[in-house]
């Protein structure tokens, strides 16, 4: 089973390959294949007829050359040398005239005697057909004339052969020359092609280079730049230009309406204040006069309405930090929020170790705000953690930037969680208080709105890194009114 996948896998990844080369170069190698086997076909016919007329010519001119040869042999007398041999008289003209270093040129008798040749020769064995190859030769065989006074009736042939090597070498120059014009046409035809896909595709180049920097900027308001030509590369550019105007136009329809949404909830939250503070006093007076059942009715509904009160309040700093309204900033003592913050958790920290390290640091901002980043810090440590947890907060300065450290060795945050914590509405699985899951939300957003970053480190203890437990740190800017000046320390 496992060696069928494998041979799927590799059949896949053969016929996807082609797919991940670039369209200019298969372009550009389509048509340089096309021209190949155009230039093949056109190769393989001129050098076939043009080899052919070759051999054609090469056996015209041999022949030509027995037959001009024979007609122009003669000699007087055939002479009896031995048994079976003769020499001949009188015999004109001299053969080596007619043949060169590589020409053959015999007469022998019909039992292929040797009787005459050149310097160069070689055994043709008797003459047989008009016309034969034989050892790499092209062999022309001519039964020479006999001369009218000859006593010995012996026939004598001409042997007239030239090597095939020369002619063969011929159709090798031709091959090669047409193999090296076959390769230099389709390597021209692919620059060619390359040359011409990339001018084709600079306009796709083009939008490719603007749809990124549309996607690095997230930005849909960048335009698609025009193209000349009205083809279908000009058809998409403006397709994809209609669609990026369509985008914009709808996320600032969008932008628009949450902008109003957040104005309504950050005017709706203020409003309802005023209303819930009423509730709360008097319902305050009202528990304040009644007894039995229905006292513990009134505190119970004076409970919920400071709890919708808290609610409204997050909701608001939420809404505000959405809307972008921002609160007075004032020089501020973080440290003493810290204190302050502390001191409000009596009744929740019962159990708990809770140690405070509040040192004097300035920042500029909101105190409310400032004191709801810190109280919910504390109170998540707290919530989240059993009983016997130690849970230790500080507050110092680092540079040009105030720390604020909450820490704890609880359980720590699931690593599931880790990313989303700061998202709202999102609640630990440990969560025995209730709470409405905005706390770290408000942290973050009160961080930011003060210049400021929070983040999850990896928790210490008396010095020493935990392998459990959850440590936030909250880094905003020193205030500049807090700031030392240069060579304040020497005046």
């Amino acid at each position: 089973m496992s060696r069928v996948s494998s041979i799927r896998s590799a059949a896949q990844a053969t016929f996807s390959a082609p797919r991940q080369v670039p369209i200019r170069w298969r372009l550009a190698g389509g048509s340089a294949l096309l021209t190949l086997v155009i230039l093949c076909g056109f190769a393989g016919a001129v050098g076939g007829l043009t080899s052919q007329r070759l051999h054609q010519d090469f056996d015209r001119e041999v022949t030509a050359a027995a037959d001009l040869l024979r007609e122009k042999i003669s000699y007087t007398a055939l002479v009896p040398a031995g048994p079976g041999t003769y020499d001949i008289d009188g015999l004109q003209p001299d053969l080596a005239l007619y043949a060169d270093a590589s020409t053959i040129v015999r007469i022998v008798s019909r039992e292929g005697l040797l009787l005459k040749s050149n310097e160069h020769t070689k055994d043709f064995g008797p003459p047989r057909k008009a016309s034969i190859e034989e050892d790499g030769y092209l062999v022309e065989t001519r039964e020479l004339n006999r001369p009218p006074e000859e006593i010995v009736s012996v026939p004598l042939y001409l042997q007239y052969a030239r090597p095939l090597a020369t002619v063969d070498a011929q159709v090798a120059r031709l091959r090669l020359f047409l193999t090296i014009g076959v390769l230099s046409g389709a390597g021209l035809a692919l620059l060619a092609g390359l040359m011409v896909a990339r001018r084709a595709m600079a306009p796709i180049t083009e939008l490719t280079a603007t749809a990124r920097k549309i996607e690095q900027t997230r930005d849909p308001a960048e335009r698609i730049p025009a193209v000349e030509a009205d083809d279908e590369v000009a058809e998409l550019a403006r397709t994809l230009d209609g669609m990026l105007h369509a985008l914009d136009t709808s996320r600032a329809e969008t932008e628009d309406t949450l902008r109003r949404q957040r104005e309504f909830v950050a005017d709706a939250s203020h409003e309802l204040r005023t209303p819930l503070t009423s509730v709360l006093a008097n319902l305050e007076l009202l528990a304040e006069s009644l007894h039995g059942e229905q006292e513990e009715a009134a505190n119970s509904a004076l409970r919920s309405s400071r709890r919708m009160r808290r609610l409204v309040a997050d909701l608001l700093l939420l809404a505000r930090h959405d809307a972008a309204r921002q609160s007075p900033h004032t020089p501020t003592d973080l440290g003493q929020v810290l204190v302050e913050a502390a001191a409000e958790l009596g009744v929740i920290s019962d159990g708990h170790d809770v140690t405070i390290d509040a040192g004097r640091a300035i920042v500029d901002g909101a105190r409310d705000e400032l004191h709801r980043l810190t109280l919910n810090l504390m109170e998540n440590a707290i919530r989240h953690t059993p009983p016997g947890t130690q849970v230790r907060a500080m507050v110092e300065c680092v540079g040009e930037d105030v720390r604020l450290i909450v820490e704890d060795d609880g359980p720590g945050i699931p690593a599931e969680l880790k990313e989303r914590v700061f998202e709202r509405f999102v609640r630990g699985v440990g969560d025995r208080g209730g709470s409405s899951g905005l706390g770290l939300s408000i942290v973050h957003a009160v961080a930011e709105s003060h210049g400021g970053t929070v983040t999850i480190d990896s928790p210490t203890m008396n010095g020493a890194a935990r392998a459990r437990g959850t440590r936030f740190v909250v880094l905003l800017p020193l205030s500049r009114s807090a700031r030392q000046p240069v060579g304040a320390a020497a005046d």
